[in-house]
């Protein structure tokens, strides 16, 4: 497990003067840090198909962008490039544990671990992200600037695929050493050079935009056969203008569109259902045959542990302390009343179910269903 220490900087704190405001170093927030992956283990990752992976080089100012899988890394030389894996929490449990430390930000707002290890020069130049990310420095030293949002900054493409930006002023110049932590906010242009061989853990955030909301929005009415309400104007008087679409017409437009957002429980089970889906391929392996429920009951009251599948999302929505729940998991909604809410928590909140805990979810016959059913997904999984 990993502790994080703030300092001086309490939680509270961090969110109202750094979240989403400025960046801040936090020298050895992990101490004593180890890492959870070795570089070849990291490249052998980078070999995997359905595995997202990409390298960065940059010989003498020429920048170049391959995507994996990656099966040699000879070509690349000793130098100026940087190997790039993403949600590496979905494949490897180990480096997944460093998520943990950062959720006092609620679940939904969390996307993946990306892991990058850079040769000597290696890094993927100054550049913005539209997400908040906390970069954790591993073996190695990475020499790091990061600016302020700077409205007068330039975007360029080096490479059709690589976009960076301008120099900008610096506001954070540090080499970081094993244990170091950088928080960025979104619009933050910031830049990362290897100084040697060197492991970084990226912790990004998911931050939807307007775009996104809208079309995933569309796809659930469609998929859920919804069509709402029909555009009506019983008031409507005669025009001289028939081209013009007034005002009066957009009105009722933005309206209808308004009034499908303010349905609470429509809203709630879209979004729940959007937001929980994985964005990158889950290593789910569902059992053959599938599990009883008295077998794994059995199991559960032997001692066996479970854990959850890494990168699996998992949130809940509770309008009111006596209404019903909606547990999301990666996007299937599951109905459970009011009374289970200690049970949703321990489903979105551990990362494992203790011998004691899934020991409880054997007793009961409706806990146990519901177990069975995660399981039987391969959503959660045995360890002993």
């Amino acid at each position: 497990m990993y502790t994080l220490n703030l300092h001086d900087v309490t939680i509270e704190r961090f969110l109202a003067e750094f979240w989403q405001k400025k960046p801040l170093l936090i020298k050895q927030g992990f101490t004593n840090f180890a890492d959870p992956i070795s570089p070849d283990e990291l490249a052998g990752l980078a070999g995997e198909e359905e595995i997202e992976s990409r390298i960065v080089s940059n010989a003498s100012g020429d920048w170049q962008l391959e995507t994996g899988p990656f099966d040699d890394f000879s070509s690349f030389g000793e130098q100026n490039w940087t190997l790039l894996v993403q949600a590496v929490d979905h494949w490897h449990p180990e480096s997944a544990a460093l998520i943990e430390p950062f959720r006092f930000i609620p679940n939904w707002r969390i996307d993946d671990l990306m892991i990058s290890f850079s040769t000597p020069g290696g890094g993927v130049g100054p550049h913005l992200d539209q997400y908040d990310v906390f970069i954790i420095q591993g073996m190695g030293k990475r020499h790091w600037r990061v600016g302020m949002p700077d409205n007068s900054l330039q975007q360029h493409c080096p490479h059709p695929r690589l976009l960076q930006v301008t120099p900008f002023t610096d506001c954070i110049d540090v080499i970081t050493e094993p244990g170091d932590i950088l928080y960025i906010p979104p619009g933050c242009p910031h830049d990362g050079i290897s100084v040697d061989a060197s492991l970084s853990y990226s912790v990004g955030f998911r931050a939807p935009a307007q775009k996104d909301l809208v079309t995933g929005l569309a796809d659930f009415l469609i998929e859920n056969e919804i069509n709402g309400d029909r555009f009506t104007d019983p008031d409507r008087t005669a025009t001289n203008a028939v081209g013009e679409i007034s005002a009066r017409d957009l009105a009722k437009v933005k309206n209808l569109l308004q009034q499908m957002i303010d349905e609470p429980e429509l809203l709630a089970r879209y979004f729940g259902s959007y937001i929980t889906h994985a964005k990158h391929e889950l290593d789910a392996t569902e059992p053959d045959p599938h599990y009883q429920a008295d077998e794994i009951a059995e199991y559960l009251q032997e001692g066996s542990v479970l854990a959850r599948l890494g990168g699996l999302r998992c949130c809940y929505i509770q309008p009111s302390p006596n209404d019903d729940i909606l547990l999301f998991i990666n996007g299937n909604t599951i109905n459970l009343p009011a009374t289970e809410l200690s049970t949703v928590k321990q489903l979105c909140e551990q990362v494992q179910l203790d011998q004691a805990t899934a020991a409880s979810f054997a007793e009961d016959p409706s806990k146990l269903q519901l177990l069975t059913m995660l399981i039987n997904l391969g959503y959660w999984y045995f360890i002993e």
